[in-house]
């Protein structure tokens, strides 16, 4: 039944959200991509218009596109950028209407159902949409209809306006049977059967077309032709940890911002503990009289939001800013959070990897958390695989080893050494050092796992010794009966 009012939805389609993002910050005037690594290779994650017109496309490899376009620009992906960038523009759109959620990773879907005529009227609304992103460099396409499936299907592959109280089919009836939402299996068997726009789906049988392709196929076309409802809800908006402390009067002295900052702490860890959250990475903007700003970004090894632990480790920071005239304002953002649900603490109060933890962020401000890693064990008797590095910031402390003989503190590849027999020699040179042995204990025979392909090991089994030279060195040496051979493959401390 009518209720007085057409409902309308707009959808709008960003085909260059990625690029368009790096590009605003880094303007080029070059063909540009943003890649990512795949299996082992870079490919084109997204491109700028002026690369798509030199026959680039997406999911290419890159050294491919270099080939074709040698004077490419090209900088990594960030998706976790672009997601942010997603829900900022999403935050924008509510200025056109009172609801506006993100639709997958490149869209919004707008209900302005009731609001268009505060802009004059839909077409109106839509050109002020249109050039204010224009203005802000952000390809965009639109479509506006009584469905969602149908503004999405425009915007994707048509960018049309289907009027209100018109037949949708109108329209649709010329776009691909793919503008349907469907998945890709579907779209080829459709294709292969001739059906190759909504039209063509629309106009036949639905009995057939359900019992060969189920029923999210019809529905995908119900929903688009507003024949079955489809829910519109409103995501809820993530929570926004950020606080800003404004002064009334300039500030210098590090001991001053650092209270400064340590007020803004207690209230942004209370703010994360109320929502069982620790913060990943903070942010501190320390604006200046003169206008100008600096920032500070602490990343932590582990979520916290402890602020006894957290402020120490701005201190570095905060003492390599310039203050000039003064600082006025102090802002605290939490950039990135991670749950953190309560847990019981120790006798002592603290967990006793915390102390750990401070020393990976500290060393970590210095040069990278990427930089600082640790050892895990592995389940495999072959030295090489009888360990992990992992970055310790992304990792956790790995069980106990179990090692029922001894390791070399260093472990390298195989290198040949002059001896004969079983036994280990009495005299040998190892890199140009003349060496005596001393004592040697073994052997420990280890045998290669045969399920695995490792060309290394293709010699056989391996009689490792432990050799104490009179010179003071602690290598580790092997014999491989099969193929008579000594080599020495790690050294102990």
């Amino acid at each position: 039944m009518f209720d007085g009012m057409h409902r309308r939805i707009v959808s709008i389609w960003f085909p260059r959200l990625a690029s368009d993002r790096a590009l605003r910050l880094r303007p080029v005037e070059a063909p540009f991509a943003l890649s990512v690594t795949r299996a082992g290779s870079e490919r084109i994650h997204c491109l700028n218009l002026a690369a798509d017109s030199r026959g680039l496309h997406r999911g290419m490899a890159l050294a491919d596109a270099r080939a074709l376009c040698p004077d490419l620009l090209s900088r990594p992906a960030d998706p976790a950028a672009d997601a942010r960038f997603l829900r900022a523009l999403c935050r924008w759109a509510t200025r056109y209407c009172p609801w506006a959620g993100t639709e997958g990773q490149d869209g919004l879907v707008l209900d302005i159902t009731g609001s268009a005529h505060l802009f004059g009227g839909e077409a109106e609304m839509l050109a002020d949409i249109r050039a204010r992103l224009i203005r802000a460099g952000i390809a965009a396409r639109l479509g506006l209809a009584a469905t969602r499936g149908a503004a999405w299907a425009l915007a994707r592959h048509g960018e049309g306006v289907a009027a209100p109280g018109a037949d949708p089919l109108q329209a649709l009836g010329h776009l691909p049977v793919r503008a349907l939402r469907l998945e890709e299996e579907t779209v080829a068997a459709l294709e292969r059967l001739g059906l190759r726009t909504v039209a063509d789906l629309a106009a036949r049988p639905r009995a057939p077309l359900a019992r060969r392709f189920g029923p999210d196929l019809l529905k995908r076309l119900d929903q688009a032709l507003g024949a079955e409802p489809e829910a519109i809800a409103p995501e809820a908006e993530p929570p926004h940890y950020a606080l800003r402390l404004s002064l009334p009067e300039p500030i210098g002295l590090v001991s001053d911002v650092m209270a400064g900052t340590g007020r803004l702490l207690e209230a942004l860890c209370a703010r994360l503990k109320d929502r069982q959250h620790g913060a990943r990475v903070l942010c501190l903007t320390l604006n200046r009289v003169d206008g100008d700003s600096r920032q500070i970004e602490l990343r932590l090894a582990r979520p916290l939001r402890e602020p006894a632990r957290i402020l120490p480790l701005f201190e570095r920071g905060v003492a390599g800013v310039e203050a000039g005239w003064g600082i006025d304002r102090l802002r605290l953002e939490a950039v990135q959070v991670e749950p953190l649900p309560p847990c019981q603490t120790g006798f002592h109060g603290g967990d006793r990897t915390d102390g750990l933890d401070d020393l990976i962020t500290r060393i970590g401000t210095r040069i990278g958390l990427e930089n600082i890693r640790r050892f895990l064990p592995a389940d495999s008797h072959i030295p090489e695989r009888s360990f992990l590095i992992a970055p310790a910031a992304w990792s956790e402390p790995g069980g106990a080893w179990i090692v029922p003989h001894p390791r070399t503190l260093r472990l390298f590849p195989p290198e040949p050494i002059a001896g004969t027999g079983p036994q280990p020699p009495g005299r040998f040179r190892w890199r140009r050092m003349a060496l005596n042995t001393a004592r040697a204990t073994g052997p420990e025979r280890i045998a290669p796992e045969w399920w695995l392909e490792d060309d290394n090991w293709r010699s056989g089994v391996r009689d490792y010794w432990r050799v104490e030279t009179r010179q003071g060195r602690r290598l580790w040496l092997f014999h491989t009966p099969q193929a008579p051979g000594w080599f020495v493959q790690g050294e102990f401390a």
